[in-house]
């Protein structure tokens, strides 16, 4: 279980992760959340950092990022981590995305990596960044791949991780609609497989919808297979959430994926993902990967 539910002393979250996978958005997050957050600070001063703000003030919620914009000061992270967990209940997130997900990024926000120059392409960027970054990686409690995400996912993914928890949110569920061709997500604790279900793509009047328009839904809820399916699959969950919470388990991912991820996985996670409200009182984080 994540230690900031763990232990009654301040607590510091440490994002991080490679440029473009959205650091500033999940740092904004956690200054919802009543984090104090400061960005680009010297890994050689974040003890003090945190020691200067517990102890002189009330806030015992500190987010702090951490980047290749400290590669000078990198080589001292593990140290310095290990003088922070002697004292504070620290969790590391680390950000991560495909490789072509963060060209993308960069080439829509015109912003430039920071470690591109005349000698380094973007893409060699991004490769000796993972190299740079990878100490800090192997630190973390929490890897989340962004590539599918949106910034508002991403923002209520963080917000859910370190969101004041009521016993049910001691466990942040993530349902996540992909289509096989395009290859399974990362970090997927559950996989449910729903390519046997009717497929609506072969329906001319439905091949241009998506899984979230009634239409296909009704189309595919009317399946006596996807309706079967969707019993045996809240019932397991019914009886997996709360072994889980039980157990301490702090986040749970479940994929469901059809061929295309445009259509019969998309309609099974709403329906799953309404369960889940229903039932257990958890507001599930829903991404559609590939459903545009």
């Amino acid at each position: 279980m994540s230690c900031i539910h763990k232990e009654l002393k301040p607590s510091v979250v440490i994002i991080s992760g490679l440029s473009g996978s959205g650091k500033s958005v999940a740092l904004r997050a956690l200054e919802d959340e009543g984090f104090f957050c400061v960005d680009n600070l010297p890994v050689t001063l974040m003890e003090s950092f945190v020691s200067i703000i517990t102890g002189n003030s009330q806030n015992t919620k500190i987010g702090i990022g951490v980047d290749i914009r400290e590669k000078e000061f990198l080589p001292e992270f593990g140290t310095v981590l290990k003088m922070l967990r002697e004292k504070y209940a620290v969790e590391i997130v680390f950000l991560d995305a495909e490789k072509d997900a963060l060209i993308r990024r960069f080439k829509e926000t015109r912003r430039p990596h920071p470690l591109v120059s005349e000698e380094m392409r973007i893409e060699d960027a991004i490769d000796t960044e993972n190299l740079m970054l990878l100490p800090v990686k192997r630190e973390a409690d929490r890897v989340i791949d962004t590539s599918s995400y949106t910034p508002h996912q991403l923002r209520h993914a963080i917000a859910s991780l370190f969101r004041t928890a009521s016993s049910n949110d001691a466990i942040t569920i993530s349902l996540i609609s992909f289509g096989y061709k395009f290859g399974i997500p990362q970090n997927v604790d559950l996989l449910l497989d729903v390519r046997f279900i009717p497929n609506p793509y072969f329906v001319p009047s439905l091949r241009d919808h998506k899984g979230t328009d009634e239409d296909v839904r009704a189309f595919v809820l009317r399946q006596p297979p996807a309706n079967e399916f969707l019993g045996k699959a809240e019932a397991l969950l019914d009886f997996l959430v709360p072994q889980y919470l039980r157990e301490g388990k702090a986040y749970l991912t479940i994929g469901v994926g059809c061929t295309g991820g445009r259509h019969r996985s998309p309609v099974i996670v709403e329906e799953v993902a309404d369960h889940i409200r229903k039932r257990h009182g958890i507001g599930p984080i829903v991404i559609h990967r590939d459903m545009e």
